[in-house]
């Protein structure tokens, strides 16, 4: 207990340090005074304050929900199917969310369908979740009728290939101008997100939040196998209903606002347990949020001063914590 206060303490102001120097970064050069004054209404000019709240704070905010909502999936779903590799992107969710957005950018002008700006932001978002919704559901009928954790999986991840093809055909067919749209959404990007879409992204991920706080005992249980779950007297049916409910909100919402951001729900709850070395989730859960939260706000610094797209570089985070995860349960095999 007292090696997990020490841990916490670190990271909080950790992840503090990490926000100031994600709002201090950019394009434009602001001192940490500009930024203080921006931020709490002090003498600043015009543009300050634009560039501080309408474009950094914003996508400060963003890097962060990221963090919380991919962490808490990849967490959830690593405990649900007990497999160190699942996260939401290998089950399908992602890639779900992803082929309703492909419906709603490549398909509907396709028909002869024209969005206004404001029907395209809204219609983006609908469209992520409904995807990822949808996936959701089929993994949850497979789940019932597959006894082996490991074919529900595979079966997820022939999911996401199969709306992998269907993304695939809709390309085909596109303009250059919507396959360019549909290209920038699908690098991953925090600088999309507008204050009125915040407003949005903050409320859902919250509620996704609050459901998987919810379900810490449930997910305690599912980790020892669902034979002793039903002997302790869970409801399995209902309590990965509210796990998908709750990976659905949080995936789904990431993957429609900023496009899909990969590799960090797989990495960052390896971390988690490596660094805390406890499978208890009222321990996991709130290490991995502020883990997520810190790979998410350095991400975001590396990419805005390298200028580059957000997908790359938490590739280059995760994909080292999954060979190591990968090199470890073969040598233990």
């Amino acid at each position: 207990m007292h090696r997990n206060t020490i841990i916490f303490t670190l990271l909080i102001p950790l992840a503090v340090i990490l926000f100031v120097l994600d709002l201090l970064s950019g394009d434009s050069a602001l001192t940490v005074g500009e930024v203080w004054n921006a931020l709490t209404g002090n003498e600043v000019d015009e543009i300050t304050r634009n560039i501080v709240l309408s474009i950094r704070l914003v996508r400060t905010i963003v890097a962060l929900l990221i963090g919380v909502a991919l962490s808490i999936s990849g967490l959830q779903m690593q405990t649900v199917f007990r497999n160190p590799l699942a996260d939401p992107y290998l089950l399908g969710v992602s890639s779900g969310s992803g082929l309703g957005v492909a419906f709603f950018i490549l398909g509907a002008p396709l028909l002869g369908l024209n969005h206004s700006v404001f029907w395209q932001s809204v219609g983006i978002v609908g469209a992520g979740w409904g995807g990822a919704i949808l996936v959701l559901l089929l993994i949850a009928i497979i789940s019932r009728y597959m006894k082996n954790i490991l074919g529900v999986l595979i079966m997820g991840v022939m999911i996401g290939y199969i709306a992998g093809a269907i993304v695939q055909i809709l390309q085909y067919l596109s303009s250059a101008e919507q396959l360019k749209m549909f290209f920038l959404w699908s690098m991953g990007s925090l600088g999309h997100v507008t204050t009125i879409k915040l407003f949005i992204m903050i409320p859902v991920v919250c509620i996704g939040t609050i459901l998987s706080v919810y379900c810490i005992k449930a997910l305690n249980l599912l980790l020892l196998g669902d034979s002793y779950a039903q002997t302790m007297g869970l409801n399995i049916r209902k309590a990965r209903t509210l796990i998908f409910i709750s990976t659905t909100l949080l995936t789904g919402t990431v993957t429609a606002f900023c496009g899909p951001v990969g590799f960090l729900g797989l990495a960052v709850p390896h971390v988690a347990r490596m660094l805390f070395n406890n499978a208890d989730h009222r321990t996991l859960l709130p290490g991995s949020i502020l883990l997520g939260i810190i790979a998410m706000l350095a991400c975001d610094i590396v990419a805005k001063t390298l200028i580059l797209p957000v997908n790359c570089i938490t590739a280059l985070l995760g994909i080292p914590v999954i060979i190591w995860v990968v090199y470890k349960n073969l040598r233990v095999a």
